[in-house]
């Protein structure tokens, strides 16, 4: 019971009147003292030393001094005493639970902001030991399989060594039977194993829809020190904590359900992609190879007659200088002739055929000379199939492609003839797949050549036609460097490219040409030629108005040259290398790489992406080509891809056609 001051009590407004009546009626003289003797009340003079205690709860809080009588008035006091003691209690219980009921709300109100299981303990763990004194305490959350227990917030040191287990210890069994449970004497349970900093502990299971999530437990190091009150306490806590975790739990299920979902979602994207990019390079791959054979082809059918007529046209002139020779005797030596031959000499014009006819001769050996430079340069340039590395004279690659574009090359009612400056130095032949790097030439070239008929087509339109035409021109210098390196600079006086075009002319599909005018893997699989067959360098040097450069660099030798590590075709699906920021190099030139797929590993790389898509995982590494077979059969619309990458394989690898 609370203290309760006599004093204050007999100082209220209708005490003393009673009092007095009291004293009056019974007429007799009373003092009312206090423990210590002091008078608060005197009535009447007091004939007798009868002492009567006022009494709260067996605690004497003063004296009623005076005749028998006066035992009722200490009586009355005592009563009024103990109601008034009653009275501090209610009002001290009602203002606690109006603490405990602000405070819940309050705590529902952080609860419910937060979806941070940590932060939701650590919260609850922070307010209940305010409310209730405690050493120790913590929140347990169970594993997913119910065999380990973890703590996510605590305070101070609950056990010494090992944590609870579930099914064992206090803690454990409390878990395990679902029931809140107070001990006040940790040290004589007959659960406790090992040792614990607390005597007294409160466990309250945390339930969310009959299902316990774990434990929330404080403790003491004082025996019997709480009580029901604080059980009742412990477990509004652990309710609103239990129903607030649970929502947490859910939201972190959900967060990482939705990454998920992004993440395969991303995969599949990636996948489509790559099989996109697979399908498209082995078309790009198929035209430039059907291109090959039929340059070859039309190449070898040219080749044929017109050997025969080099080959005749030189006996054509020894019989023709031979016959000029014999007409000329005959007109020294018959310098008039019979009146029938000189008629017909007059018609057939004799003397101008004899002056025209070693020209007509020389004109043909001049002819048949450019036919014969065409159909190299075609047989240089359909050199596509060749699966080993030769040495080749580069600059016959770049002439044959030249050669290939000349009709772009020349006048139309829009622009005047695109120049054409060479600066070529003196180079080694070169160790690499000659068809592989005339693909790149006519990639560079050709968009060189798009590029400077849109600008002439844009100054046109913008310009008096009576203005002075811009002399288109491309110009294509080749070095050495430190004999092991040969670099081709490939550069237009065209119109340029922003900064944020050149950082992605590398990338796969990407374009700035109309629609069907470009396909956007030029570049990208020339990138792919230069870097990973021939282990060099493709740079770009860009800016509007000002033209555009091509770096070129390869070794002299690529078969030593230390080219990028490749993948092993029977390892997982290859991952291609990406760089999304490309920076400029010191000489301005950018860089940049792009997914790289190698001949070898599209067979099992479309496979992969196949079996991917379609949600099934066979070994195709391990798989017979029957299998792989079958597993098309599945994806009909991959059988006809299926077979071009095996007959392109085998084509590239004739040593394996076997297997």
């Amino acid at each position: 019971m609370p203290a309760v001051s006599l004093r204050k009590m007999l100082n209220k407004k209708e005490l003393p009147s009673l009092i007095h009546n009291l004293v009056y009626q019974f007429n007799i003289a009373i003092d009312v003292e206090l423990v210590d003797g002091t008078k608060l009340i005197s009535i009447g003079e007091q004939t007798g030393e009868n002492r009567y205690p006022i009494e709260v709860s067996g605690e004497i809080i003063g004296w009623v001094v005076g005749q028998e009588q006066a035992t009722l008035l200490a009586n009355l006091l005592s009563f009024l005493a103990k109601q008034e003691a009653e009275k501090k209690v209610l009002a001290k219980e009602l203002l606690e639970r109006y603490q405990e009921i602000d405070l819940f709300d309050d705590i529902s109100t952080q609860l419910t902001t937060s979806l941070d299981t940590r932060q939701i303990a650590q919260l609850v763990l922070q307010e209940l030991s305010q409310l209730i004194e405690s050493s120790a305490g913590m929140i347990l959350l169970l594993s997913s399989d119910a065999t380990a227990f973890e703590i996510i917030a605590e305070f101070g040191v609950f056990f010494d060594h090992n944590q609870p287990e579930p099914g064992k210890g206090i803690i454990g069994n409390i878990v395990q039977s679902n029931r809140a449970e107070l001990v006040n004497d940790v040290q004589a349970d007959p659960r406790l194993e090992g040792q614990k900093n607390v005597s007294a502990m409160i466990c309250v299971p945390l339930r969310a829809k009959e299902r316990v999530l774990g434990a929330i437990a404080i403790g003491t190091p004082k025996t019997d020190s709480y009580k029901a009150e604080h059980l009742k306490l412990v477990s509004i806590f652990a309710s609103q904590t239990a129903i607030a975790i649970e929502k947490a739990v859910l939201y972190e299920q959900s967060i990482q359900a939705a990454l998920q979902a992004k993440a395969q979602t991303q995969k599949l994207q990636q996948a489509l992609h790559e099989l996109q990019l697979a399908q498209t390079q082995l078309i790009q791959s198929e035209k430039m190879s059907s291109l090959g054979q039929l340059i070859a082809g039309v190449a070898h059918e040219i080749n044929n007659p017109v050997n025969f007529i080099c080959g005749n046209l030189k006996y054509v002139a020894e019989y023709a200088q031979d016959l000029l020779h014999l007409l000329e005797k005959y007109q020294k030596f018959l310098p008039v002739a019979p009146p029938e031959l000189e008629s017909e000499l007059d018609n057939i014009d004799l003397e101008f055929i004899m002056q025209d006819f070693p020209k007509l001769v020389n004109s043909m050996k001049l002819g048949t000379g450019r036919i014969v430079e065409i159909v190299q340069s075609l047989k240089n340039f359909s050199r596509h199939d060749e699966a080993e590395m030769k040495a080749v004279n580069i600059h016959d690659g770049i002439d044959g492609t030249l050669m290939i574009l000349h009709h772009r090359l020349k006048a139309d009612v829009h622009r005047p003839a695109i120049e054409i400056v060479k600066d070529y130095a003196t180079l080694p032949l070169i160790h690499c797949y000659p068809g592989q790097l005339n693909q790149v030439f006519m990639n560079i070239l050709a968009n060189a050549i798009d590029a400077l008929e849109e600008s002439m087509e844009n100054w046109g339109l913008k310009n008096n036609p009576q203005s002075p035409t811009p002399n288109p021109q491309i110009t294509i210098r080749t070095i050495a460097i430190d004999q092991q390196w040969v670099v081709i600079r490939i550069a237009d006086n065209g119109p340029g490219m922003k900064e944020e075009v050149i950082r992605r002319i590398y990338d796969p599909f990407f374009t700035t040409k109309d629609v069907g005018k470009g396909t956007g893997l030029g570049m990208a699989i020339s990138y792919q030629i230069v870097v990973d067959k021939h282990g060099g360098m493709l740079k770009c040097r860009s800016q509007p108005s000002e033209g555009t450069e091509f770096w070129i660099q390869i070794p002299i030798n690529c078969a030593l040259a230390d080219a990028p590590e490749e993948q092993n075709s029977t390892s997982a699906l290859p991952t291609p290398t990406t760089k999304s920021s490309p920076t400029p190099d010191t000489d301005g030139f950018i860089s940049s790489t792009v997914p790289i797929l190698k001949p070898t590993d599209l067979l099992i790389r479309h496979t992969q992406l196949i079996q991917r898509l379609s949600q099934h995982s066979p070994d195709v590494e391990g798989a017979s080509p029957d299998q792989i077979y079958q597993m098309f059969q599945r994806h009909p619309i991959s059988l006809k891809l299926y077979a071009t990458l095996l007959s392109w394989f085998c084509c590239s690898n004739p040593t394996q056609i076997r297997h």
